[in-house]
């Protein structure tokens, strides 16, 4: 399937529109992708600190390793562009198109499972996120939006029927509105399946981890599915799942970014993790902060503490989420 992804003639590179952008790269300036955030959701919960950090030209985080603060530069003319991530960009509608007026390109990742109670406790209706992906599409084109149906849980109330059904159903809705869904199969580190655990005990239902071949079929149907509503099914690092008619998810992607732009953006093949496709970015967001209440989220330890870590944060602040004040932190321009 096309994408329609913007394409930089010969002459375009050697137009004016692209001397600034080439000066830059040639004086050594690297311009950065900038995530906000697969470690949490920005959009729904931390909009009015983005905006504030944006206004300001920069924002600080504190490493994964709790060691080092990084100054992340935020300035236009640093930022080849934005993805968002997010289960709710309603609280965030109003501010994309200033995002736009100031010069960022963006795209949005945009979770829609509609899955039980029991697995995402806080998140918004299906059809009330669906309206808003629409609305992203309407005010910036299709391109601006990606469905991600991830992740994918087999469980007793989850089996893969109801997979099937609910992933049709939402193809349905979906169509003319995003141009590829993103899935993956759920990751059993030890906090995901501790907080998986748990949530199986108090909502009495069972889930596993199935094997390979439950995986591949389900994830050649949910293809073929997807294929009839126009949308291109991608798999997010998990290679060992793309059949025919799939083909490998780049969450960060140039391409849609620069399609988006109107310019080529260049960055490099560089993900987060194993097997990760993505081009290289910068996350601003914080782990343990997101209180959308999803058991399965390997970003979320502890789903007290993250609820409690949103109630602390401060928009005022230069961090999404302040450090503590008795760590000597190394402070530096950028993440090694």
């Amino acid at each position: 399937m096309s994408y329609n992804y913007f394409t930089v003639s010969a002459s375009q590179q050697r137009g004016g529109l692209w001397a600034g952008l080439f000066s830059k790269v040639s004086q050594g300036v690297n311009l950065m992708i900038i995530s906000a955030s697969y470690k949490t959701d920005i959009p729904a919960f931390y909009g009015k600190w983005f905006m504030n950090r944006l206004r300001a030209g920069y924002c600080k985080v504190l490493d994964s390793y709790g060691k080092k603060i990084y100054r992340a530069d935020l300035r236009p003319e640093m930022v080849d562009g934005f993805v968002f991530w997010t289960k709710n960009i309603h609280p965030f509608l109003q501010e994309l198109p200033t995002i736009r007026e100031m010069g960022y390109p963006f795209y949005v990742q945009y979770t829609i499972n509609n899955y039980p109670r029991a697995l995402e406790s806080a998140v918004i209706d299906a059809d009330k996120a669906i309206d808003g992906a629409r609305q992203i599409a309407l005010q910036f084109g299709s391109n601006a939006v990606v469905w991600r149906y991830d992740t994918i849980i087999f469980s007793s109330i989850t089996r893969p029927e109801y997979h099937l059904s609910n992933f049709q159903n939402l193809c349905q809705k979906m169509s003319g509105i995003v141009n590829e869904v993103v899935v993956s199969f759920a990751q059993t580190y030890q906090k995901t399946t501790r907080n998986m655990n748990l949530a199986a005990q108090e909502f009495n239902f069972t889930w596993e981890d199935p094997d390979n071949e439950t995986k591949l079929q389900l994830t050649k149907t949910l293809a073929g599915i997807a294929a009839g509503y126009n949308i291109q099914l991608t798999v997010c690092a998990q290679p060992e799942y793309i059949v025919p008619g799939v083909q490998e998810a780049h969450c960060i992607d140039i391409h849609r970014l620069s399609s988006i732009a109107g310019r080529q953006i260049f960055a490099e093949l560089k993900g987060s993790r194993a097997k990760c496709a993505c081009y290289m970015s910068r996350d601003i967001g914080e782990y343990d902060t997101c209180p959308h209440g999803c058991v399965y989220c390997y970003a979320v330890e502890n789903q007290q503490s993250a609820l409690e870590k949103f109630k602390r944060h401060n928009p005022e602040s230069e961090f999404l989420l302040e450090p503590a004040q008795d760590i000597p932190y190394e402070e530096v321009e950028q993440p090694d």
